[in-house]
C-alpha cells in the first residue's frame, strides 16, 4: 500500500522478505541448498508484517479495496509461473493466502456490516479449504496476529512467532528436530524469532533509505518465478 510519507524501515523489510523468498525458491533451481530453507522462513511473516504495518498506520477503505484488488490481480497472474516452477505444487501460491489475511485482519479493524462479512467468510474458506492455501489456516491469521502485536511491547511477538511455526508445517520440523535435523532446529527458531526481528527492524530502522517498494513490486513475484525457471532450464 502506498504511504503519503515513505517508512524507510517498511521498505527495507518488503526487500528483505522478497530476498528471503528468493533464497528460499533457489532450492527448486536445481543446487544441493536445503539450507536455504532457514532463511526463507523470514519471507511469509515478514510481508504478514509489512501488511499489518499498512493497516496500522492507514485505515482508508480505499486502499483496503485497492490493495485487495492488486493482490487477487496477481494471485491470478502469478499461479502459471508458480505451477511451472515449483514441482507438484500441493497448494495455491501464496498471495490468495495474504488476500483472504488481508480481509481477516481488516475485519478486527473495521466494525462495519460489510467488513465483518468479508472477514468471516475468509475465515470459513481457510477453515475449509486449508490445504488448498499456502500456510493454511494460520497463515490467514498471521496478518491479523502481526496487528494485534503491532503497537504492543516486543515480546508479546511470541504470539505471532507460535501462529507462523504452526503455519509452516511444524509436525514435519518438530519430528525432523528431535532427530537432530539442524535445517529443521533453525527453522523453528526463524519461525519463533521472525515477527520479533521485523517489529524491532520496523522501530528502529526508520532513518534507513532503501529504494522504495510501491505497486510495481508485485509483478516480482511472478518474474521472479520465471527467471529461477529459466536459470534451472539453462542449467539443466
Amino acid at each position: 500500500m502506498h504511504l503519503t510519507k515513505r517508512d524507510g524501515a517498511l521498505d527495507l523489510l518488503k526487500w528483505l522478505a522478497l530476498l528471503s523468498m528468493l533464497l528460499d525458491h533457489l532450492r527448486y533451481v536445481g543446487f544441493s541448498a536445503d539450507w536455504l530453507y532457514v532463511p526463507g522462513r523470514l519471507a511469509f511473516p515478514w510481508f504478514c508484517l509489512a501488511m499489518a504495518a499498512n493497516l496500522s498506520r492507514d485505515g482508508s477503505r480505499r486502499m483496503e479495496w485497492r490493495y485487495l484488488g492488486w493482490l487477487l490481480l496477481f494471485s491470478l497472474v502469478s499461479e502459471i509461473p508458480y505451477r511451472l516452477f515449483i514441482p507438484d505444487p500441493n497448494t495455491l501460491n501464496v498471495l490468495p493466502t495474504l488476500a483472504l489475511g488481508l480481509l481477516v485482519a481488516r475485519a478486527w479493524q473495521d466494525p462495519s456490516i460489510m467488513a465483518r462479512l468479508l472477514g468471516v467468510a475468509a475465515l470459513a474458506l481457510a477453515v475449509v479449504f486449508p490445504e488448498r492455501l499456502m500456510f493454511g489456516f494460520f497463515g490467514v491469521l498471521l496478518p491479523l496476529a502481526m496487528l494485534l502485536v503491532f503497537r504492543r511491547p516486543w515480546y508479546f511477538s511470541v504470539l505471532s512467532g507460535l501462529i507462523c511455526l504452526t503455519a509452516n508445517q511444524w509436525q514435519v520440523l518438530y519430528e525432523s528436530a528431535i532427530f537432530g535435523n539442524s535445517v529443521a532446529i533453525f527453522g523453528i527458531a526463524t519461525c519463533l524469532f521472525a515477527p520479533m526481528l521485523g517489529v524491532f527492524l520496523l522501530r528502529h530502522g526508520r532513518h534507513l533509505r532503501p529504494p522504495p517498494m510501491r505497486r510495481w513490486a508485485y509483478a516480482l513475484y511472478p518474474a521472479h518465478f520465471l527467471l529461477l525457471l529459466a536459470i534451472r532450464q539453462l542449467l539443466a
